[in-house]
C-alpha cells in the first residue's frame, strides 16, 4: 500500500494559474510517451508515486496519448486505483481532446459531438468522475470556436470538468477563445503551447503577451525539446535515443554538428550554475514567473528526479541571460 512523503510539499513551488484560485506545481508530468502497455505498469507507479512524493500535483494527459491512444489515460486510471484513492483532492488531473482518436467524421477536432464524447472516454478510461482542466487541444477552423468554446463550458456544467483550456491556439484565437468562454461565464484557465530555449515561437508570436493580457495560466510542453535539451545529444546520436529511431517527433537530421556544438555550450553555461542542461533549460522556461508550469515528462523516477531538481535554482542573472541568448542567436 502506497503512502505518501510527509514532506511531498515542502520543496516544490506552486505558481497560480492566471488569476485563478489554482495553483499549479512548477513542474508538471506529461503522460505522454512513457505511458501505455509498451512500458512496464510497476515503472509507471513507480514514476507516478515519485512524482507525487516531489510535490508534482499535476499528471497531464490527452485522450491519444499512449501509444495506442487512450493506454496512458488506462494505465493512469490503474495506478490511481492502486495507489491514489486517498489522495485524489490533492492531484490536478488533465486531459484533452481535437486530435484523431477513433475513425470516421466524429473522432477528431473541434466539433460539440467530439469533445464531449471524448471527454465522457476519458472518464471511464481513468475512473474519474471529473478532470480539473479539459482542453480544446487544436484550433478547429471548420468548427465554430463559438460552438467549441461551448462544449469546454457544457463540460464545466455538466460536472465533468473543474476548469477548461486551450492548446496549440495562436495568440488571437486565445484571445476570441477566452471572449467567448468569458461571455458563457466559464473563464480560460490556461493555454499549453510548446515552448523551449530552441522553440520561443510564444514569445516571437505574442502567444506569453495574449495570456498576460488576458491573466490566464501558462503550461508548456516540450520544455527540453524532445529530449534535445538533455545531455543525451551532447557528442551527436546515440543508438537508443527517439532522434536515431526517426520519431515522428525528432528525427536524426534535425541533430546537426551546429546544433550539437550549442547543446555544447548551453551545458557549459549550465555546469557553471551548478545545473544539468535539462535543469537549466526548465529553469530557463520557468524564468521571470510567466510560465505557470512546465510539463516534464520521464521514464525512470531517476530521471523525473534529475528534472525536479531544476526547481532549486529558477533564477538567472542578466549575464546568463545573455551567455544562453549569445548561444541560441549564434
Amino acid at each position: 500500500m502506497y503512502t505518501a512523503h510527509p514532506d511531498r510539499y515542502a520543496d516544490m513551488p506552486y505558481r497560480r494559474a492566471g488569476r485563478s484560485g489554482l495553483k499549479l506545481p512548477a513542474l508538471s508530468l506529461g503522460l505522454w510517451h512513457n505511458f501505455g502497455p509498451g512500458r512496464p505498469a510497476e515503472t509507471q507507479r513507480a514514476i507516478l508515486r515519485r512524482a507525487f512524493d516531489l510535490g508534482v500535483t499535476h499528471f497531464d494527459l490527452a485522450n491519444n496519448y499512449g501509444p495506442p491512444p487512450g493506454a496512458a489515460e488506462s494505465a493512469l486510471g490503474e495506478a490511481l486505483k492502486a495507489d491514489f484513492t486517498p489522495y485524489r483532492d490533492e492531484l490536478v488531473i488533465s486531459t484533452k481532446a481535437g486530435y484523431l482518436m477513433w475513425p470516421g467524421p466524429y473522432g477528431e477536432w473541434g466539433s460539440r459531438k467530439y469533445l464531449l464524447s471524448s471527454l465522457d472516454q476519458s472518464l471511464k478510461r481513468m475512473g474519474l468522475d471529473y478532470v480539473d482542466i479539459f482542453y480544446s487541444h487544436r484550433f478547429d477552423p471548420d468548427t465554430p470556436l463559438e460552438e467549441t468554446m461551448g462544449a469546454l463550458h457544457t463540460a464545466v456544467r455538466q460536472g465533468k470538468a473543474l476548469y477548461v483550456g486551450v492548446s496549440n491556439y495562436s495568440a488571437e484565437q486565445t484571445r476570441e477563445a477566452a471572449r467567448i468562454l468569458a461571455d458563457l461565464g466559464t473563464p480560460l484557465l490556461v493555454h499549453q503551447p510548446r515552448y523551449s530555449m530552441l522553440d520561443r515561437r510564444p514569445e516571437e508570436e505574442g502567444v506569453l503577451d495574449a495570456l498576460d493580457e488576458l491573466q490566464a495560466g501558462s503550461v508548456v510542453y516540450s520544455p527540453l525539446e524532445q529530449g534535445l535539451l538533455t545531455g543525451r545529444y551532447l557528442d551527436g546520436i546515440p543508438k537508443d535515443s527517439r532522434a536515431a529511431s526517426d520519431s515522428p517527433f525528432l528525427n536524426s537530421d534535425a541533430v546537426t554538428e551546429d546544433l550539437v556544438g550549442r547543446l555544447r555550450a548551453l551545458n557549459g553555461i549550465a555546469g557553471s550554475r551548478g545545473q544539468t542542461l535539462a535543469q537549466m533549460a526548465l529553469a530557463w522556461v520557468l524564468r521571470g514567473g510567466r510560465v505557470t508550469s512546465a510539463l516534464v515528462g520521464a521514464s525512470s523516477p531517476q530521471q523525473l528526479e534529475d528534472s525536479v531538481g531544476a526547481v532549486r535554482a529558477l533564477d538567472f542573472d542578466d549575464e546568463e541571460l545573455a551567455r544562453i541568448d549569445a548561444v541560441l542567436k549564434g
